[in-house]
């Protein structure tokens, strides 16, 4: 099985087939899919200017939504290296435990789901590297009673998401489930 650096260069591989380089590019939303597999691909799609259901899609376009997915995954690696790092310490120290706080990164480990969507159409607008690193700020300043994301103070509690996490609270702005 194909690591996401080397799905990544089949993306860019011009020798390839278009259909092969779009299916490299969903075979990368396996490896770090942040909003979920649906709704990443429904967001680079919706960014990069590519119809979902298009299997010909350019290959600039393709290349497009593969470097905004790197970008958000060179991010993710680095607070997770961070992260890591941090526990050492902690651990080192003593602590043992993680702290509340850091119980989301539990569910996140890997890169997938991190900020799961309720719907795949309903993910936030920004860049995935931008909505990350505002993510990644809120939840190392601890709870708060706004969105990470957006900032809106528009949550509704659901508890029928149909998918993990099975209930929370809702951004009525962007979408995400908030961790």
């Amino acid at each position: 099985m194909a690591g996401f650096r080397a799905l990544a260069r089949d993306v860019r591989n011009p020798r390839r087939h278009i259909t092969a380089r779009r299916t490299s590019l969903r075979k990368c939303l396996e490896r770090f899919a942040p909003y979920g597999h649906r709704a990443t691909w429904h967001h680079l799609c919706s960014r990069a200017g590519i119809a979902l259901e298009d299997r010909h899609p350019e290959p600039t376009r393709l290349i497009t939504a593969l470097e905004e997915l790197e970008e958000a995954r060179a991010l993710w690696l680095g607070y997770e290296a961070d992260f890591a790092a941090r526990r050492r310490r902690e651990k080192h120290h003593g602590i043992r435990q993680p702290s509340a706080v850091d119980d989301w990164h539990l569910h996140t480990w890997g890169g997938c789901d991190i900020l799961p969507c309720e719907s795949p159409s309903a993910h936030p607008d920004g860049r995935l590297a931008e909505v990350l690193a505002r993510l990644i700020r809120a939840m190392e300043t601890g709870p708060a009673s706004s969105c990470p994301v957006c900032a809106q103070d528009r949550l509704a509690w659901h508890d029928d998401l149909g998918r993990y996490p099975w209930e929370g609270p809702v951004c009525g702005d962007c979408g995400i489930v908030v961790p």
